[in-house]
C-alpha cells in the first residue's frame, strides 16, 4: 500500500508540473531507455565492433579530443575500424536519431574510403563538423546547382591570370601587416599570420580593416569551441552553447553582407573575390555562401598552415637556410634592383615560376601538412550498402578516416613527428599522402575525372596544375593556397629574421597538437612564440 501511495503521489507531482519539466523529464527517461537497449545489442559478423561505453559518451570527445578519442577506439576495440552512436534527438519528428559513425584505418579501407562512389562529402559534414557557420540555403542544403555555381568560381578565382594578378596583392597584404610588427619582438603565430590569408578570399572591405578580421578569427573560435553533447544531442533546444552558436553565424553573416553593400554603393571595381562574384552577376546567397565558407576553409586552414610553417622553420635553421636560398636565387633572376621594396621585386615573379621552380618550398609545405594538418575526412553513405575492408558500411552511416592513420605512420614515415622536408617520398603505396585531398569543407567536394579536357572546374591550360593523388575528392582551393603559402613565406623568410621560443623566451621546438582539429594548435604551457627581427631589406 505504501509503494501504491507514493506511485501516485509522484504521478500527481508530474502531470501537475510545467510543459518544459514534463519533457525534459520525458527526453531523459528516453534516452536511458536508448542507451541501455543500445548496449546491449549484440555486433552482426560482417559490422565494425562498438565502442566499449555508452553512446552519449561519445559526443564530447569526439569533438574536443578527437585524436585521441579515435587512437582510443581502435585500442579498446583492438580492430582497424570501429562504430559507435552520434545521437541527436529530432524535435521534428520526436524521435531520438541514432547516427551510425564508422572509423576506419589501414591502406585498403583508405583507398576503398577514397574512392567509394556512394560516400558522399556534403552530408558527411552537417552532423560531424562543429566548426562551419550552418545558414540554410547559404552554406547548407544547397540545391546542387548553387553548389555548382560555388565548385565553378572557386575554379576560376584560380585560373592562371586572375591568379597571376592577384600575387602583388597578396603581397601588399603581407607587407602591411608586416610593417605594423615593427622593427622586433614576439609575436603568437596563431594570431598573426592568420589575417595574411584573408584577402585573396574575401574582399577588402573585409581584410583592410583589422577589428573586423580580429572579430572574425573570435567568432569562428566560438562555433568551433560551442559544439557540446546539448548542441549535438539537442541542436534545436537553446541552451547557452548553441546560442553563442547561432549569435556568432547571424555576426559573420551581418559582416560579409555589409561588405557586399559596401562595394555595390562605392560602385569601385576592385581585384579580389568579391568583385569576381559580383562581376558574373551570381545571386547575393551564392556571394555570401561562398565568402562565408572561403573565411574558414580557406582562410583558417591556410593560416594554420602558414603558422606552423613559420614555426618549423624557426625550430629548424638549415631548412630556414634553404628556403631563403632559393627565393634569394629566384630574385636574382628578375629585372629588378635590390633597392626596390622586397614586395615589389617578388611581385615580377611570375606565377609559373612560383609553381615549376621552388622545390624546397613545396617539400617544406608538403611536410608541413603532413605533420600539422589534423583533418579527418568525413563522408556518409548515400547508398547502396558497400564494405570497406570487409566491413559492413549500411545506407545512410556516416563514415570518417583520420589523417593521423597515414601522416603518422612510422612505417610510411619514420619518426612521423619529427619535420624533415627532405625525407623520401613514399612509393608504390596507394594515398600515402592525402595532405590536399579528401576534402576540407562541404564546397570543396567535387568529382574529378582522370582527363583534363573534361574537368570543367579548371581550363584546359591550367588542368595539369590540379592534383589527382586524392581520389574523387579534393580540395579545389590547392593551387591557391599554395601560391599564398610561397609569398607569405619568401616575404617572412627575407624581412626578418626569426626563432622560436616558450613564455619563458628559452628556445623550444612545439609538437603540432592533432586535438586541436583547427589549428594543431599545442597547449598554452607548450605553445612557441615568434622572435623576430627585421633585415636592412625594404619590406
Amino acid at each position: 500500500m505504501p509503494y501504491t501511495i507514493g506511485l501516485q503521489a509522484a504521478a500527481n507531482a508530474f502531470l501537475s508540473a510545467g510543459f518544459a519539466t514534463q519533457f525534459t523529464f520525458g527526453v531523459v527517461i528516453f534516452l536511458l531507455i536508448v542507451l541501455i537497449t543500445s548496449t546491449l545489442q549484440a555486433d552482426e559478423a560482417d559490422t565494425p565492433p562498438s565502442l566499449p561505453c555508452f553512446s552519449i559518451f561519445a559526443i564530447l570527445p569526439f569533438f574536443r579530443r578527437r585524436y585521441d578519442f579515435l587512437n582510443w577506439g581502435f585500442q579498446s576495440t583492438g580492430h582497424s575500424a570501429f562504430q559507435f552512436q552520434l545521437l541527436r534527438y529530432s524535435f521534428i519528428i520526436q524521435m531520438l536519431e541514432k547516427n551510425t559513425v564508422i572509423v576506419v584505418s589501414g591502406e585498403s579501407a583508405r583507398q576503398a574510403f577514397f574512392t567509394a562512389k556512394g560516400l558522399d562529402l556534403t552530408e558527411g559534414f552537417k552532423i560531424l563538423s562543429g566548426a562551419i557557420p550552418m545558414v540554410r540555403g547559404v552554406t547548407s542544403n544547397l540545391e546542387p546547382r548553387r553548389i555548382a555555381m560555388i565548385h565553378k568560381r572557386l575554379g576560376q578565382v584560380q585560373h592562371s591570370a586572375p591568379l597571376n594578378d592577384l600575387i602583388s596583392s597578396i603581397l601588399d597584404d603581407s607587407r602591411r601587416i608586416m610593417e605594423s610588427w615593427g622593427t622586433s619582438g614576439r609575436f603568437d603565430p596563431f594570431e598573426s599570420i592568420y589575417s595574411t590569408t584573408l584577402r585573396s578570399l574575401s574582399c577588402a572591405e573585409i581584410s583592410d580593416d583589422p577589428v573586423t578580421v580580429g572579430r572574425l578569427k573570435k567568432l569562428y573560435d566560438i562555433l568551433d569551441n560551442g559544439t557540446t553533447p546539448a548542441t549535438v544531442l539537442l541542436p534545436w533546444l537553446p541552451a547557452p552553447a548553441m546560442i553563442k552558436k547561432l549569435w556568432a553565424t547571424k555576426e559573420i553573416y551581418d559582416i560579409v553582407t555589409k561588405a557586399i553593400k559596401e562595394r555595390e554603393k562605392s560602385g569601385i571595381s576592385r581585384n579580389d573575390t568579391l568583385q569576381m562574384l559580383l562581376d558574373c552577376g551570381d545571386e547575393k546567397l551564392v556571394v555570401v555562401g561562398f565568402i562565408m565558407g572561403l573565411l574558414i576553409a580557406g582562410a583558417r586552414a591556410t593560416g594554420t598552415t602558414a603558422s606552423w610553417l613559420i614555426t618549423f622553420l624557426g625550430c629548424h635553421p638549415e631548412w630556414r637556410k634553404k628556403a631563403t636560398s632559393e627565393v634569394e636565387s629566384l630574385l636574382a633572376h628578375t629585372q629588378t634592383s635590390s633597392s626596390d621594396s622586397l614586395s615589389s621585386r617578388l611581385a615580377t615573379i611570375s606565377l609559373d615560376v612560383w609553381e615549376s621552380e621552388t622545390p624546397v618550398l613545396d617539400a617544406i609545405i608538403k611536410e608541413t601538412t603532413r605533420v600539422a594538418q589534423p583533418h579527418t575526412a568525413m563522408r556518409r553513405n548515400l547508398g547502396p550498402p558497400l564494405y570497406i575492408d570487409g566491413k559492413l558500411v549500411p545506407t545512410g552511416a556516416y563514415v570518417i578516416y583520420p589523417f593521423s592513420d597515414v601522416h603518422l605512420d612510422p612505417t610510411l614515415y619514420p619518426d612521423p613527428w619529427k619535420f624533415d622536408p627532405g625525407r623520401d617520398d613514399v612509393k608504390n603505396v596507394p594515398f600515402a599522402y592525402v595532405g590536399w585531398g579528401g576534402g576540407t569543407f562541404i564546397f570543396f567536394n567535387v568529382s574529378i575525372r582522370p582527363w583534363r579536357w573534361m574537368n570543367p572546374y579548371v581550363d584546359n591550360n591550367d588542368a595539369d596544375r590540379v592534383p589527382f593523388h586524392a581520389g574523387k575528392t579534393l580540395c579545389l582551393g590547392t593551387r591557391l593556397a599554395k601560391v599564398e603559402l610561397k609569398l607569405i613565406t619568401a616575404m617572412f623568410l627575407l624581412g626578418f629574421r626569426h626563432t622560436v621560443v616558450d613564455k619563458h623566451g628559452r628556445k623550444t621546438n612545439p609538437t603540432p597538437n592533432w586535438n586541436d582539429i583547427l589549428l594543431c594548435r599545442p597547449p598554452p604551457d607548450q605553445t612557441g612564440y615568434v622572435n623576430y627581427e627585421r633585415t636592412d631589406i625594404t619590406l
